[in-house]
């Protein structure tokens, strides 16, 4: 017997619900939420670099990790950035200056400030933005999805 319209619905609304609750799982909602890097979906978005990240209210919270020779080309954004480095060195170009950033140090770069980095040797960065980047979100982030 075929399904009725109503039931057809209900399944397409129980897909949907599905796939919000899985983008959701690294999205603070607003309750108390523990995470694990090592359970947080890491994104290859190209051979040089991975990325994972977390999502609250007003502010992201990403793990980078870039391999040697990594460039992500020159972009800006209107959300602020502060960049730790964990491990390795980066070369910011920002504001007409070049910046290395090495292990423990931290880069604060304004919104709408157009950037670039190169990583130097393998590295690791936890970059915070306020508010979130929805272009990371909704994967419209094509200039880093491309070798450099």
């Amino acid at each position: 017997m075929p399904k009725s319209k109503k039931t057809r619905k209900s399944a397409a609304a129980k897909k949907r619900t599905r796939w919000r609750k899985a983008q959701r799982r690294n999205v603070h909602t607003g309750e108390l939420k523990h995470f694990v890097w090592k359970d947080v979906q890491l994104e290859n978005l190209n051979p040089l670099l991975q990325r994972q990240m977390l999502v609250g209210q007003d502010v992201m919270l990403a793990r980078i990790g870039l391999k040697k020779g990594c460039v992500v080309p020159l972009h800006s954004h209107h959300n602020e950035q502060i960049s730790y480095i964990l491990q390795g060195v980066l070369r910011f170009w920002v504001d007409g200056k070049e910046i290395d950033v090495r292990e423990g140090e931290v880069l604060a770069i304004p919104p709408r400030m157009p950037h670039k980095v190169e990583a130097l040797e393998e590295s690791v960065s936890l970059d915070i933005f306020n508010p979130p980047r929805t272009d990371w979100l909704n994967k419209s982030d094509q200039y880093l999805r491309e070798e450099k």
